[in-house]
This record gives structure tokens, C-alpha cells and sequence, in this order.
């Protein structure tokens, strides 16, 4: 890490802790390097600096809206994080170019299939440019989930601290052998990927994704078949 990002990091994990109780035990779980693809849940602007700083010093990067650099703080941030400028009113290749280098290098990219924020904490419908990232890359995909950050807003007005707690499932890889890659395809596959990240939540919190006897897991390989997260639901 640059010393930048030393300072930068420090910095806000002493803000965070000061406005909430972090329980991130489970990140030793996250690999030291990739080429890995971390799926987690966006609820609110929190999880990005709480869980990013707190991954570091492993190779992380991953995506966010092109408009952060409008915001000059904000675009000197996301630039010592190497943030990956996301256009998001359409398909932007060239983030996702970018997106395919990290993994080539080994790297980590982090991402959050449903591309907005929900602010209540319920999955939203994903879009499918994770499984074209995961089909075109071949890296294990790890899902990861958080619960808190939809009571930030309302514990802050009261100057309560936010309980934030990270959950780390176990990873998967996905195979579609010599089928098409479809649009139909592309869907089922974020779904399989969306349910893994469903059944480490409480019910409360699976959002679409809440019928878990709906789950399908053909594209998904694990390296044991008893790690799959539908197995071990929250």
C-alpha cells in the first residue's frame, strides 16, 4: 500500500469506529490474493470504506459510479483505492475490460450484483454482469454479506453507534460446459450466484431472493458439495 492509502485507511477506520461496532472476524476467511470475485449486498454507502479498509492490505479493488468523481474529495479517495469508474446507464466495456485485467493480475474485485444501493437492506433483483464477468474471467466468485447499514441513517440521527456485521460464505466457481451463453443463461446464472448470497442472510433480508426452495445450482461448482451455502442458510 502507498502511504496515502495508509493514512487514507487509518483515517476512516477511526471515523467508522466511532459510529459503529464492527464485527468483521469473519474476513480471515478472505483469500490473501485472486484472482478471486467478491459478491456482496448494497445497502448503503458504509459497506464500500468499512469492509475495503479492513480487506487491505490483500490486492482489492472493485467498481463505482462514474459520477464519485464529480465529488473532488471523493475521486482523490476512490483514485488511492484504484475504484473501477462504473458507467452505469448502460453496458460500460470498458470498465469491464478493467474489471478482467484486475483478475488477470491475481487481483480482488469486489462487487454488488444488484448495482444500487437498497437503503432498506432486502436483496434487489441483480443484474447479469457478474455472470459475464465470472463466465469471461473463470474466477471463484466468494459471496459475502452485511447487516446494519439499513439502521445507519435513523441510529445516527439519535447519535447511537450502527452494530455492522460482516458474514463470509464459502466459494464457488460457475461452469456452463458448452451451452450458449444466452441472456437467459446470463440471468440464471446471477440468480445462483444471488441465492448463495440469500441463504447467508436472516430470512428477513433476502429481498427477491427470498424463496430459497426457488434456488437452482446448475451452473455452480464447489470444491465439496457440503460447502454449498444453500446448506448452511442463515
Amino acid at each position: 500500500m502507498t502511504i496515502s492509502e495508509r493514512i487514507l485507511n487509518f483515517i476512516v477506520q477511526g471515523i467508522l469506529r466511532l459510529i459503529c461496532r464492527v464485527d468483521v472476524s469473519q474476513l480471515v476467511r478472505v483469500p490473501d490474493h485472486g484472482p478471486l470475485i467478491i459478491v456482496t449486498n448494497h445497502v448503503s454507502f458504509l459497506e464500500v470504506p468499512l469492509i475495503f479498509t479492513h480487506l487491505r492490505p490483500r490486492p482489492l479493488t472493485g467498481f463505482a459510479k462514474a459520477e464519485t468523481w464529480d465529488n473532488p474529495l471523493l475521486g482523490w479517495i476512490f483514485n488511492v483505492w484504484r475504484a473501477i469508474p462504473l458507467k452505469r446507464e448502460d453496458a460500460d466495456m470498458t470498465a469491464m475490460r478493467t474489471a478482467l485485467e484486475v483478475l488477470q493480475e491475481g487481483r480482488i474485485l469486489a462487487l454488488a450484483p444488484e448495482g444500487t444501493r437498497s437503503g432498506h437492506g432486502r436483496l434487489q433483483q441483480a443484474k447479469a454482469g457478474v455472470a459475464l464477468l465470472a463466465l469471461r474471467s473463470g474466477a471463484p466468485l466468494l459471496p459475502i454479506v452485511h447487516i446494519g447499514g439499513e439502521v445507519f441513517k435513523r441510529n445516527i440521527k439519535r447519535l447511537w453507534r450502527t452494530d455492522f456485521h460482516v458474514i463470509v460464505g464459502n466459494p464457488f466457481r460457475i461452469e456452463i460446459g458448452d451451452r450458449k451463453v444466452t441472456a437467459e443463461v446470463r440471468q440464471q446464472v446471477t440468480d445462483e450466484i444471488m441465492y448463495q448470497l440469500a441463504a447467508l442472510l436472516p430470512e428477513k433480508y433476502r429481498g427477491v431472493y427470498a424463496d430459497l426452495s426457488a434456488a437452482t445450482e446448475h451452473y455452480l461448482r464447489f470444491s465439496d458439495p457440503s460447502q454449498n451455502n444453500l446448506l448452511h442458510k442463515g
